[in-house]
């Protein structure tokens, strides 16, 4: 009844478990034997190198993410609703000490090459003013719209021409690739994304995030960032082993698919409400305030989104990796009677 948050969501069993058997004594931080397998871990995942630290959130991961790509007056382009905008209190500012994040439109949160390129125009080429040295981007984004790897490419192949760094904020990005039923290397490395943060945390981990590196060389910084901000944890392996659990039998892969395909039952029942395609696991819809009320009622939970106009109020719905189509049945069924 709860779709509020992905994030409210149980830790998935099998997780559970080897975070049980990882209980044990072993060296301490990212000494341990589970931490020395992740590098190679994700290497197969992406079929290229990669550097991988865990960390204990989305918001860390993001940061440290950018804090390897821009000097302190530098800047960043993502979409005005980005996460590292809005939801991240000012944390991307503090990482970077100072890079100035540079906000761009465009519909259901997703950049274009045609946004980046007339921020970068507009930019004078002298000392007065914060020159952009990244772009980030968020698949899934913000409002469930997925980035497909042509699209990814695109906005790749413009930061290897004006010489910027490509972050993907993936927090979602379990349910972006189940969503497209692509190779994860041809939406990130394949497309020019240097730097990955991988989200575990919504897609049924506990507490850990990947923060997963193209280019190897940048770890070896991020290394003493993670330090620094107080995110080397002393018992790394517990979060070195959820990840290590996500990955085993592609566990990531079927928890995003199983929430994927709860949404789209309750897109199919909101039929006209929908504001945004139904892409991953967040479904947008119309509401007015009489009918929220209603849904609650009837002990639904969800997120109030804002105001669409005069009548109608926006709703935010999410399912997550527990959810079976009969799970969310009840609440397509309320929606229909709407």
């Amino acid at each position: 009844m709860r779709f509020f948050s992905d994030n409210a969501a149980p830790v998935h069993p099998a997780v559970m478990q080897d975070m049980a058997d990882a209980n044990h004594i072993d060296t301490a931080y990212d000494g341990d034997q589970y931490s020395a397998r992740l590098d190679a871990a994700f290497s197969e995942l992406f079929g290229r190198d990669a550097a991988v630290l865990w960390v204990a959130t989305g918001t860390s991961a993001n940061c440290l993410a950018l804090a390897s790509l821009v000097q302190p007056h530098q800047g960043v382009i993502c979409h005005k609703e980005a996460h590292i905008e809005v939801d991240e209190c000012g944390a991307p500012g503090f990482y970077t000490a100072g890079a100035k994040l540079m906000l761009v439109d465009g519909d259901g949160a997703k950049i274009t090459p045609a946004t980046v390129t007339s921020t970068l125009d507009a930019i004078r080429k002298d000392v007065h003013q914060v020159q952009a040295a990244a772009v980030s981007i968020t698949n899934a984004t913000e409002y469930g719209m997925v980035y497909t790897p042509a699209e990814v490419a695109a906005l790749g192949a413009l930061c290897r021409e004006r010489g910027l760094g490509l972050h993907m904020d993936g927090a979602r990005f379990a349910n972006a690739v189940a969503h497209v039923g692509c190779a994860p290397a041809d939406i990130t490395v394949n497309a020019g994304v240097g730097v990955l943060s991988f989200g575990f945390v919504k897609n049924g981990g506990m507490g850990a995030e990947a923060l997963v590196y193209f280019d190897p060389a940048f770890a070896d910084a991020a290394r003493y960032r993670r330090k620094r901000a107080g995110h080397l944890q002393s018992k790394g392996r517990f979060l070195a082993v959820q990840l290590l659990a996500m990955l085993k039998d592609d566990l990531w892969l079927h928890n995003a698919r199983s929430a994927n395909t709860a949404a789209m039952v309750i897109a199919q029942a909101a039929g006209e409400r929908l504001l945004y395609p139904v892409q991953a696991n967040e479904v947008f819809l119309r509401l007015t305030p009489a009918e929220a009320a209603a849904l609650r009622a009837q002990g639904f939970d969800f997120y109030d989104w804002g105001v669409v106009d005069d009548h109608w109020g926006a709703a935010r719905l999410v399912t997550s990796w527990q959810h079976k189509e009969t799970d969310v049945a009840p609440l397509a069924k309320a929606i229909s009677a709407l």
